[in-house]
């Protein structure tokens, strides 16, 4: 019997993954320290280059390793997903049918993508699985079996793919990847997975009838996989040797079928059908060895069936006399299906283990950022609304002089409230602290600014080059466009943006409230003594001491001072509230294949924060009772004391200085926070400058690429005949040449000779005397266009043009330059702008952009640039990935075309078209025919 089919596998180039999901792990788990995984990262990068080496060897081990590097690649889909706008690392990939030609130019196609390169492993398992099936020593019980399992393997691999390589793609893919063509591997393998069948069934012995279903659902299959193969997108695609032996077989199983049917009817004792199948079965296998020409390896059984056949011929000529029935009345053959597509295995090594285990899937990574971020803007909310109310409370106090006017009725110099919050202030270092924070912003906020600019400077150059180059190349320029991938970049550039022009609005606030109370808190920040020297003298209130309203007043300011301690409490809880939602995001994961993180983050922090947020809004209701009643207290307060004059002016001092220390606080809380962002923004607008760099070099390395593949395609390109001189730029040779168009001839030629000719092959000599040869014409080139093509230095060289035509008319300028005498061609070559040869030429661009990580958190908590809320982190948009790479390059030869058909065979139905041009079989429809 014939060999069975193998399939090449594809070719790759090697990259490097060390770098990119370093980085990326680096930039979006801020929690892993990459040093961790730099073990991972190494073996991860010798996997893939283990599975190129290992491909050329057909043998199990070498389909092991390639089992694990494609389940490490399912492994960190979800975690370290391979994208242009992602982790962008470039995968090259050669189409498996394509050997090349002479003028270069083969099939690649190179896309950032996991999932490209996720198809193209999997498209070499199977190819590696149809290679190892057919070496297999198909005599052994073993062996027969391992065939047949990587076959339905490899067609069940193949059938995955069809389905799903234009989704991962995302765009045309090479020709072993069309949807056709993998819809015909999967068929042949599937139908030599019966084969295999049927072979272990003869070696078995088993019931002619048994193996006779087993043939005919051989054969039927191989007509699937015929019919498929001669689709008229990929006819010419296969081997040669493809076609002639799919169709041999598909006729010679059904000839077998044919026979072993004939089998059965002998044991029945039908002898005329017996004769019959014969008959049939010798035509099928005649017509199969005119199909398989040299691949025909069905001999013995034809041999077989000619035996049979003469010998019960002669056994019904001299016995039994049974009518022979024709072969349209004899009951069809069944099909026995045995052989079926294997579904694709998770994991398909079971030695896998993922090395990167420790990584969180990036949904589950995202939702509890997501989740934090949530957390962090009740957090910020709940503390937002404590600190307002404390705030609206310190005012108010102060603007009662409260409680330093209570304790200023002793006739002390300076109120002891007054004291310790001058001495508060000076612990925490005065007005001097306060005037550092302030000068160190400007700072952090220019080296902000200047980073997120420069990042911004770098998309729009690389933007602007690649609208350049569009424009140049037109539809040769295919990657990409920039505007797609750096969108989600832009979009994180400008909320930055957004952020650093709402925190330079919160400085001027902060330096606002500054000038106002400067002068206050550098008196408190002065010794006592020079605090009591400003203080006007203390006032005659004495009296009011023990007053009901003093006594009233002081129980209020000490219920205040007991809502401050609770608050700083609750504050405490809010912030310290924790709680894991990793085993929740897991299970959601791995339930539904995705998370719903709005749902479930809303709901478990309203069971975590509903209680807190009640003791807030508590809080806050006391203290709007207790500030009414110390309003009503100190205005009976203010009318007892109204009778005494003298103490105005120290009263508005110390409301002042009571005031100042309250700003002094806010202040350098602030400015604290204030600080703190910047520091925590600049790290992220860092990420983001890196993420941009590293996209500037993806794509400048991907246009290096693509720029050498145009050049290449362009110099590959056949070159056409100069064009034909207008008439006007004719001398006297022009006559000549419309005189005498079927012999061409040299102006230099004419001008010595007259009607002479020349021999064209030999250097005519220049003329030692006489005129000296017409000079050769301007051309007309434009600043900084290229060399028309095929020029060379010092006229060495001629264009290349298209053979001679005895009705063609001769030029009126010699087309050899590297005749004596002669002058070049004053054309260039259509279609130019790009140089042939030696001669090189390279567009200016600048520098190119790489990677998109999900955004980090951002930081919160700077009470004037949002005293309620965190920043909410906008979801990182998707965006598919997009590549370039040639499909067919120019000046490739094309696939080679089958040879003719094969002549059709008796007791098949007429066929379609020319009789020579292919070969119908019953049963089926009509097919495309191939030649």
């Amino acid at each position: 019997m014939a060999s069975f089919i193998s399939v090449p596998l594809k070719k790759t180039y090697e990259v490097d993954l060390i770098k990119p999901l370093r980085t990326f792990i680096q930039n979006t788990f801020s929690q892993a320290n990459p040093d961790d995984y730099n073990q991972a990262l190494t073996d991860f990068n010798k996997l893939r280059n283990t599975t190129v080496a290992k491909s050329v060897d057909k043998h199990e081990s070498a389909l092991d390793v390639l089992y694990r590097y494609y389940d490490q690649l399912v492994a960190i889909e979800n975690k370290l997903p391979i994208a242009e706008n992602q982790i962008r690392v470039q995968f090259k990939w050669r189409d498996a049918f394509d050997e090349g030609s002479f003028l270069g130019g083969k099939r690649n196609l190179a896309i950032a993508s996991g999932a490209y390169e996720k198809v193209c492993m999997l498209f070499n398992i199977a190819s590696l699985q149809t290679q190892i099936a057919a070496i297999q020593n198909h005599e052994s019980n073993d062996g027969m079996k391992l065939t047949v399992k990587y076959f339905q393997q490899a067609c069940g691999i193949y059938g995955h793919l069809k389905d799903v390589v234009l989704s991962h793609v995302q765009q045309d893919p090479t020709p072993d990847l069309n949807p056709d063509t993998l819809s015909a591997l999967s068929a042949i393998m599937l139908a030599q997975a019966q084969e295999s069948i049927y072979r272990k069934a003869t070696q078995d012995k088993m019931k002619e009838g048994t193996i006779a279903k087993l043939a005919y659902q051989t054969s039927e299959l191989y007509a699937d996989a015929m019919k498929l193969m001669q689709m008229g997108s990929i006819r010419d695609l296969w081997p040669k040797d493809w076609l002639p032996t799919v169709g041999m077989k598909q006729a010679a199983f059904h000839g077998m079928a044919e026979f072993y049917q004939s089998c059965v009817a002998q044991q029945a004792k039908t002898y005329g059908e017996e004769i019959a199948r014969l008959q049939h079965a010798q035509e099928l296998l005649n017509a199969s060895q005119s199909r398989g020409g040299a691949t025909f390896n069905f001999r013995q059984e034809q041999g077989k069936v000619q035996r049979a056949l003469d010998q019960a011929k002669k056994d019904n000529d001299f016995i039994y006399h049974d009518k022979i029935p024709d072969l349209k009345s004899l009951p069809s053959i069944g099909k026995a299906v045995v052989a079926k597509p294997a579904p694709l295995a998770q994991p398909m090594s079971s030695k896998f283990s993922d090395l990167f285990e420790k990584i969180v899937p990036l949904p589950v990574h995202e939702a509890l950022t997501a989740f934090e971020n949530r957390k962090s803007q009740i957090v910020a909310m709940e503390s937002g609304r404590l600190r307002e109310a404390t705030q609206l409370i310190n005012s108010v106090l102060a603007s009662l002089n409260l409680p330093a006017a209570l304790e200023d009725l002793a006739g002390e110099r300076v109120p002891q409230s007054l004291l310790d919050k001058a001495t508060q202030i000076q612990e925490l270092g005065g007005l001097a602290k306060v005037d550092q924070l302030m000068s160190e912003l400007p700072d952090l906020l220019n080296r902000n600014r200047e980073i997120l600019t420069e990042s911004m400077k770098a998309l729009d150059d690389e933007e602007r080059s690649d609208q350049q180059l569009k424009e140049q190349f037109k539809e040769r320029w295919s990657r990409t466009g920039s505007s797609a991938l750096t969108r989600p970049m832009r979009d994180e550039a400008n909320k930055y943006k957004s952020i650093l022009d709402t925190a330079i609005q919160a400085d001027h606030i902060v330096k606002e409230k500054y000038n106002t109370h400067k002068n206050a808190i550098a008196l408190l920040s002065k010794p006592k003594a020079e605090l009591e020297s400003t203080l006007p003298a203390a006032s005659a209130a004495a009296s009011l001491q023990g007053s009901e309203v003093v006594k009233r007043l002081r129980e209020l300011i000490e219920q205040v001072n007991t809502i401050k301690a609770e608050r700083d409490v609750i504050e405490t809880e809010i912030k310290d509230a924790k709680f894991d939602m990793s085993a929740k995001f897991f299970a959601a994961l791995a339930q539904d294949g995705m998370i719903n993180e709005e749902a479930i983050s809303v709901s478990e922090l309203e069971r975590l924060y509903s209680p807190l947020r009640e003791q807030v809004s508590d809080s806050i209701h006391r203290q709007e009772t207790v500030l009414s009643q110390i309003q009503n207290a100190n205005t009976e307060f203010c009318t007892a004391k109204s009778s005494n004059q003298t103490g105005a002016q120290r009263e508005t001092m110390l409301k002042d200085l009571a005031a100042g220390f309250d700003s002094f606080m806010e202040l350098k809380a602030n400015l604290e926070e204030g600080t703190k962002f910047y520091n925590d923004l600049t790290p992220l607008l860092v990420r983001l400058q890196t993420k941009i760099n590293d996209f500037c070099f993806a794509r400048k390395t991907e246009k290096d690429e693509l720029m050498a593949d145009l050049q290449k395609a362009i110099a590959n390109t056949p070159s056409q005949a100069p064009p034909i001189a207008p008439r006007y730029q004719g001398g006297p040779g022009q006559q000549n040449a419309q005189a005498a168009p079927q012999q061409p001839t040299t102006t230099a030629a004419a001008a010595a000779a007259g009607t002479a000719t020349t021999d064209q092959s030999r250097p005519t000599p220049a003329p030692r005397g006489g005129a000296p040869p017409r000079p050769p014409p301007p051309t007309n080139t434009s600043a900084g266009s290229a060399p028309a093509p095929g020029a060379a230095a010092g006229g060495a060289a001629s264009a290349p043009s298209a053979p001679a035509s005895t009705t063609t008319p001769s030029l009126p300028y010699a087309m050899n330059p590297g005749q004596p005498g002669q002058m070049q061609a004053p054309y260039g070559q259509p279609g130019g702008g790009f140089p042939a040869g030696g001669a090189s030429w390279q567009a200016p661009y600048p520098s190119y952009p790489g990677q998109g990580y999900p955004t980090p958190p951002m930081p919160s908590g700077y009470n004037p640039y949002n005293p309620y809320m965190g920043y909410q982190q906008p979801q990182q948009a998707g965006y598919p990935p997009q590549g370039y790479a040639p499909q067919h390059q120019p000046g490739q030869a094309p696939y080679p075309q089958q040879q003719g058909g094969y002549p059709p065979y008796p007791g098949y139905p007429p066929q379609q078209g020319p009789p020579q041009a292919g070969y119908p079989y019953p049963g089926y429809p009509q097919q495309q025919q191939y030649r």
